[in-house]
């Protein structure tokens, strides 16, 4: 109950965090020790002191020898009333003052009021039968000089033993920083110099990462590059079966044409699936140009496609181009696939860049959408697959690249076509 209370209060960074263990204990020790300090030298030091300058004070009045207040270094006078301060003078900061007004009053008969104008000097006024009688002596005799040099030295210590700390604690946690950074320049598709260093725990952190990191680029490479070699020599016998059907009959040749070219279409889907999304480099761009220019090149190629919304126009984010293009066209053409036309919107704001497709066609339930995003689907009865030839790797490609740009792709229901929305949600 209580971590619920305060989470939403507690810093999200690692730093933030580490720096708060730091504090508490040294805020919650230098308190405890400021209590202790305060009761017992702030207190039961001047408790002490007072009520010893009480009896001396009392031994002044009754003995009428003045030797005895000189050597107690006490002098006596007498004054009148309108010497008399209104009331007891201390200043706001003086914690041991309250003690020793405290005190007098407690333990000097007659006691009227005290003065405590600086931290070298004490004046009390007593009344008795002699007349109103004003004994002054040094603030060393009731409390301990300069108190307050104790919470300067502990405050000094524990700023200074906090500021080594911060440093400390600081180069402690700028390997794991450097490792956070690698690890999500990778999840964005770019590779940038890492190398482990740091606590034992953290290299070994470090050391795997960096393993892992060398697998996956190497299996990337090999799909690549598998991928690559199968499409490229399946184009050599289908190249020969196209010339082949040339030379047939029209009518006879017809059906095997068309075979020959959806199996084309199968290759250069395995080819945009293989190339995915480390084609090209990232670099900052305009997202709303980018939408524009795609959108604009379809329309010019019949696509029934149009830009419905822009928002957020000028700002620029770091992104692969050829890879959007890729991505932001296979959403454009499943969309006209099964449905009649195509939506597009772009949103860019401080949180996030979105870029939304949407159709009117049959839509994708909401219990198949996290199949229809696997590589090698298709979803017939929610698609009419019946409609195009598909291998089922155009969402795949499309969240490939928006997760090499650290986003996401996200499938619902357009509300106003009614169809399927697809978005894809890039934080800059």
């Amino acid at each position: 109950m209580i971590s619920r209370f305060l989470k939403p209060y507690l810093p999200r960074g690692l730093y933030g965090r580490s720096a708060l263990g730091v504090l508490v204990p040294v805020v919650t020790l230098l308190l405890v020790a400021t209590i202790v300090i305060v009761q017992r030298h702030f207190e039961g030091v001047t408790e002490q002191l007072t009520r010893s300058m009480a009896r001396e004070i009392e031994l002044v009045r009754t003995d009428e020898d003045p030797e005895i207040a000189q050597l107690l270094g006490i002098s006596m006078t007498y004054v009148t009333e309108d010497a008399l301060p209104p009331e007891n003078l201390r200043y706001w900061y003086d914690l041991s003052g309250i003690v020793v007004i405290r005190e007098m009053r407690d333990l000097v008969p007659g006691f009227t009021h005290i003065e405590l104008p600086d931290d070298r000097n004490v004046h009390v006024y007593i009344d008795d039968d002699s007349g109103l009688m004003k004994l002054s002596f040094a603030r060393r005799y009731v409390s301990a000089r300069r108190p307050y040099l104790l919470f300067v030295n502990i405050m000094g210590v524990g700023v200074l033993m906090t500021a080594l700390s911060f440093v400390y604690m600081r180069n402690q946690l700028r390997p794991i920083t450097h490792l956070a950074e690698a690890a999500e320049a990778f999840g964005r598709g770019r590779h940038i110099p890492y190398r482990p260093k740091g606590a034992t725990e953290v290299r070994a952190a470090g050391t795997a990462f960096v393993d892992m990191r060398a697998r996956i680029e190497r299996q990337i490479e090999q799909r690549t590059l598998m991928l690559s070699g199968v499409s490229h020599d399946m184009r050599t016998p289908l190249t020969r079966l196209r010339l082949s059907l040339a030379m047939l009959d029209d009518d006879e040749a017809e059906p095997m044409r068309r075979d020959v070219e959806d199996m084309e279409r199968l290759l250069d889907g395995f080819l945009d699936f293989a190339h995915g999304a480390q084609e090209g480099t990232a670099e900052p761009l305009d997202p709303v140009a980018l939408v524009r220019q795609v959108v604009a090149d379809m329309q010019r190629a019949r696509t029934p496609v149009v830009l419905h919304a822009v928002e957020g126009e000028g700002g620029q984010v770091s992104l692969r181009a050829l890879a959007m293009r890729r991505a932001l066209e296979n959403l454009i053409n499943n969309a006209v696939r099964y449905g009649t036309r195509a939506e597009v919107s772009v949103t860019l704001s401080a949180p996030a860049l979105r870029i939304r497709v949407e159709d009117d066609g049959p839509g994708i339930a909401p219990e198949d959408r996290g199949e229809a995003i696997k590589p090698f689907t298709r979803l017939d009865p929610a698609r009419n697959q019946n409609r195009s030839t598909g291998v089922g790797l155009g969402l795949s490609i499309v969240i490939d690249v928006a997760r090499a740009h650290g986003g996401t792709l996200r499938l619902g229901q357009s509300d106003r076509l009614g169809g399927l929305c697809a978005d894809i949600v890039i934080a800059p």
